[in-house]
């Protein structure tokens, strides 16, 4: 496996010699730390440097139009991103967005990245920012690309830009003549910053956008072709597998690995510190082994977990530091009615269907890692500070990974690998999870407790409100080595960094914390707890959904109490006409019908919210029964109203929402983390259960509202917020109590009936 060098050549000799138009990555300054860019939900990593602030997207932190998009002389385009496909379809809407800017065929681009030694620095895929900074960036180099190919074909037949038009990968003058896009290219031609103000198509004029487009991932993963890393399967590849001790804060005091280095097909054990790892020939006897060390390892174990059965009263219990995430108003109204409520939510896991997998190679000095994280660059930092070389020695291409959404074990099995590959030079490493290694030591979502008290006048309408939330922090993920296991257990260890509390626009544990209704008096505070029992970072949507949850739910109660339909009640507390839009097509679309009374035992909940109160708009109505003697939700149907801004591909919008309803219906009614005083418990399918097919509801329909010529908004991780709370808001309903505890599970449901 040779390593691509994409200096083996200048920029200017291929330009100049090629004949073709190379808009190619290269490796400058630009890329030094600097200014935390959007995207990104790490409070430890500060991503690339702003360096044109006045430019849309990620172009402010990739000014140089040769970082996007390559056109050869055959009129064949590439282009680059630095964000990752995790299954949310953005590799076939950045395509879509190119296609439609540059006036050339969907099947005629190719798209890259990200690689650490081909894709523009986009910090972290996370925060439904994909689209609105890569595809904003992809979009305006794109547009002036086409002015530019337009002006060259102008100044060759001596003809006015206005006179032509670009179309189906060439440029068009009304007489007929037409010139390929390939024949155009120069070495010369294109060359230094993009400029503000790119001459977009209007949503009138496109042929591209906004049309249902099916997904390119997709095939691979329905048909069992190679889809994922965890399918890879290099020339000379060995197997790798890692010891993990059995207790978050355990050390290894003794390990005898003579018999294990004596077993078939064993190449190595390799011991640092505490980290132990196996090579073999192959994977069953590397999974031998793997067992074989864990008999005959010793590890010294302390007893401080918290008690999971009181885990809401030890995360209140905690040294806190408050940050004032929003405040308008002065709370203390008199004469109000005041209600209260508290709501909690466990750890949880990502849950990943495939346990986290990396492939690395040791060749020529440079360590190449493909891995499944959502930022290559930082993972490239962290793992080159790991293994004490520069970081231009290690390389990280990101491959899909069958699990993810969030900061799951992607980074660590990456680390891993790379740690592994030391002792097997030139030979592919694979290494791979066990389940009960994902379950137990992938980073958490953090335990969460949230208090509301809301204040209410003579009408019932909501006059003050104040919104509390404990928490750690939502997010580690990488940007030093100190946020990688491997790294954490060598016999020098990396020791964790101890997060910091921030109140920012995208929030964190406060994310979404702050209503979008129209409350005039308000106070939300988050309470950080700085110390975490268990390993913690991103889950989808970081503390929006327990916050959304909580605000919804209370909602829902104060509307009960004021005798006035939920959705007339959100409606009369929203003044965001877009945010009303969503609410009211969602109502009709599910048949929404104020006082209606359902059959026995059935609910309808409707919920509400804009993700991070500047992404997209998302409402939800949904359907459920609730059997009465065994306490199981039955979800029968859901209705979901979305305002995403432009739109590049409907199809995967509604993918997105409808994953995000299903996936925080599995939180919502059956996840949790349970451990003891000692070690995580949770470690398979049947002590952490998710939501299964059968479980799905006959249909989820999703509409999108069309708002043409608006800029893109991050939808993936609209949904999330609503789904979850229009569920709860549906089983109270069905069962005529709030069980204000998540997960909603059949126990909880039935005695919550029997009150």
């Amino acid at each position: 496996m040779k390593r691509h060098d994409p200096h083996a050549l200048t920029r200017r000799s291929v330009l100049l010699g090629s004949g073709s138009l190379v808009l190619a990555f290269s490796m400058r300054d630009a890329w030094a730390q600097g200014a935390t860019s959007p995207g990104s939900e790490t409070q430890n990593f500060q991503a690339v440097e702003e360096a044109a602030p006045e430019l849309p997207g990620s172009l402010k932190t990739n000014p140089n139009l040769e970082s996007w998009i390559r056109i050869d002389a055959a009129g064949r385009a590439t282009v680059f991103t630095g964000k990752a496909e995790l299954g949310q379809g953005i590799r076939t809407a950045l395509v879509q967005i190119a296609a439609e800017e540059l006036e050339m065929p969907f099947d005629g681009i190719a798209l890259v990245g990200p690689d650490t030694s081909e894709s523009p620095n986009e910090g972290f895929t996370a925060g439904s920012h994909s689209i609105q900074d890569s595809g904003t960036a992809i979009r305006h180099v794109a547009a002036q690309i086409r002015e530019i190919l337009i002006a060259e074909a102008g100044r060759r037949w001596n003809l006015a830009a206005a006179d032509l038009r670009a179309e189906a990968g060439a440029v068009a003058a009304a007489d007929g003549r037409r010139v390929p896009y390939g024949e155009l290219v120069s070495g010369e031609l294109i060359r230094g910053r993009a400029r503000p103000g790119a001459a977009l198509k209007p949503a009138a004029a496109f042929r591209e956008m906004g049309r249902p487009r099916q997904r390119i991932d997709i095939p691979g993963k329905v048909t069992g072709a190679p889809a994922y890393v965890q399918d890879m399967r290099p020339d000379g590849m060995v197997h790798g597998r890692v010891l993990r001790p059995p207790s978050p804060r355990a050390r290894l005091v003794a390990l005898e690995a003579a018999a294990v280095e004596a077993m078939p097909g064993v190449l190595s054990v390799v011991r640092d510190g505490s980290f132990v790892g196996v090579l073999a020939e192959k994977e069953w006897q590397a999974i031998k082994a793997l067992w074989t060390l864990s008999m005959l390892a010793r590890w010294e174990e302390r007893e401080d977990l918290p008690d999971a059965g009181a885990l809401a009263e030890h995360i209140l219990s905690r040294p806190v530091q408050d940050g004032q995430v929003a405040q308008e108003g002065q709370l203390g109204t008199a004469g109000l009615s005041v209600v209260e409520a508290q709501f909690t939510r466990p750890y949880q896991l990502h849950a990943s269907i495939g346990p986290s997998c990396a492939v690395a190679v040791l060749e020529g000095g440079v360590t190449t890692v493909w891995t499944h994280t959502q930022g290559v660059y930082p993972d490239q930092e962290a793992i080159a500070e790991m293994l004490g070389v520069d970081t231009g020695a290690v390389r990280c291409i990101h491959v899909e990974g069958s699990g993810c959404y969030g900061h799951n074990g992607a980074d660590d099995a990456a680390a891993d690998a790379a740690r592994l590959a030391q002792a097997a030079p030139g030979r592919p490493v694979r290494l791979q999870w066990m389940r009960e290694q994902e379950h137990a030591w992938e980073p958490f979502s953090p335990g969460m407790v949230t208090r509301i008290r809301a204040g209410t006048d003579a009408s019932g309408s909501v006059v003050d409100w104040r919104h509390e939330v404990w928490s750690n922090s939502h997010s580690t993920r990488p940007g030093g080595a100190n946020s990688l296991l491997a790294a954490q257990y060598l016999a020098q260890p990396f020791a964790p960094a101890s997060p910091k509390l921030r109140i920012t626009p995208e929030g964190n544990g406060d994310r979404n914390a702050n209503p979008l209704y129209a409350f005039p008096n308000r106070d939300v505070v988050w309470h950080f707890v700085e110390e975490m029992p268990l390993r913690v970072s991103a889950l989808r949507g970081l503390g929006a959904y327990m916050n959304v949850f909580s605000i919804e739910n209370m909602m829902d109660d104060l509307a009960e109490r004021a005798g006035a339909d939920p959705v007339e009640y959100r409606l009369r507390h929203l003044r965001d006409e877009r945010a009303r839009a969503v609410v009211e097509r969602a109502a009709a679309m599910f048949g929404w019908q104020a006082g209606e009374r359902p059959p026995a035992h059935h609910g309808r909940g409707f919920a509400f919210a804009r993700y991070k109160n500047l992404a997209a708009y998302c409402a939800v109505a949904m359907e459920v029964m609730v059997e009465p003697d065994t306490g199981r939700v039955r979800m029968l149907r859901a209705s979901a109203a979305v305002d995403a801004g432009e739109v590049v591909n409907p199809d995967g919008i509604a993918n997105q929402v409808q994953g995000g309803i299903v996936q925080s219906a599995s939180w919502t009614l059956y996840e949790a983390a349970t451990f003891d005083r000692t070690r995580v418990t949770s470690v398979d399918w049947s002590t952490y259960p998710i939501l299964r097919f059968g479980a799905l509801p006959a249909t989820i329909d999703v509409e999108i509202l069309p708002r043409p010529d608006e800029p893109f908004l991050g939808a993936g991780e609209c949904s999330q917020g609503p789904g979850g709370a229009a569920l709860a808001n549906a089983v109270t309903h069905a069962i005529g109590r709030r069980i204000h505890d998540l997960p909603l599970t059949r126990e909880r449901i039935r005695e919550a009936m029997r009150a």
